[in-house]
C-alpha cells in the first residue's frame, strides 16, 4: 500500500498534517470497518492471556492465601475482584468488634499525630512528668492553666482510652472467634 506525501490544495501541493497516520500498521480486512479491528493493548492481552493463563490457574505450592483462581472451560483465569471460587468461604461473616477496632485505631492514628505535633511545641521534659501525674489521677486535665500542655494532656488521655478500648475490642473478637472454633471442633 503506497501513500502519497504530498496532496494539492488551492493549486498548491501540500503536506498532510504531522497528525494524520496513514492507515493501520497492522493492516486491514476487506469489508471490515477499522474501529471493529482489535487494538495493539487488546492483541497484548489475548497473547498474554494464551502464554500465561495455564501458568497463572495452576495452584502455588506453600501458599498461606489458599484462593483459588476461577477458571472456565477454556482455561481462561478470571481476574476480577470477586473471581475466586470460594470468595464466600473466605470473606467470613462480618466481625463488627474488628470493624469498630479499625476504625478506632485510625482516630488513634490521627491522635497521635496530633499529640506529635503539640508536643513539638511545649519545650522542656517537664510536660512528662505533668501527663505521669494526669495519668495517674493525682492531677486533673483541666487544673492545668498553660493551653498547649492543657491540649497535650486532653490528647493524651483520649489516646490512651482508645488504645484500651481497642484492646477491649480485640479481645472480645478473639474471644468469639475462640468460641466458634471451640463449637467446631465439638461437632
Amino acid at each position: 500500500m503506497t501513500y502519497e506525501i504530498f496532496y494539492i490544495e488551492d493549486g498548491a501541493e501540500v503536506a498532510p498534517p504531522a497528525w494524520d497516520k496513514p492507515g493501520s500498521r497492522y493492516g486491514t480486512i476487506p469489508d471490515l470497518p477499522d474501529e471493529e479491528l482489535a487494538g495493539v493493548d487488546e492483541l497484548e492481552r489475548m497473547v498474554y492471556r494464551q502464554e500465561w493463563g495455564p501458568i497463572l490457574a495452576l495452584p502455588v505450592k506453600g501458599s498461606k492465601s489458599g484462593f483459588r483462581r476461577s477458571v472456565d472451560e477454556d482455561g481462561r483465569v478470571d481476574f476480577g475482584a470477586f473471581a475466586t471460587v470460594d470468595f464466600e468461604r473466605y470473606s467470613g461473616k462480618f466481625d463488627k468488634a474488628r470493624y469498630k477496632a479499625d476504625k478506632l485505631k485510625e482516630e488513634l492514628r490521627n491522635l497521635v499525630i496530633m499529640v506529635q505535633i503539640i508536643n513539638e511545641r511545649i519545650p522542656g521534659k517537664t510536660k512528662y512528668k505533668i501527663l505521669k501525674l494526669v495519668r495517674e489521677g493525682v492531677i486533673d486535665a483541666d487544673d492545668i492553666q498553660d493551653w498547649d500542655t492543657w491540649q497535650l494532656a486532653l490528647h493524651y488521655l483520649r489516646a490512651l482510652h482508645l488504645k484500651q478500648d481497642i484492646q477491649d475490642l480485640q479481645e472480645r473478637s478473639r474471644k468469639k472467634k475462640d468460641k466458634k472454633l471451640q463449637a467446631w471442633l465439638k461437632a
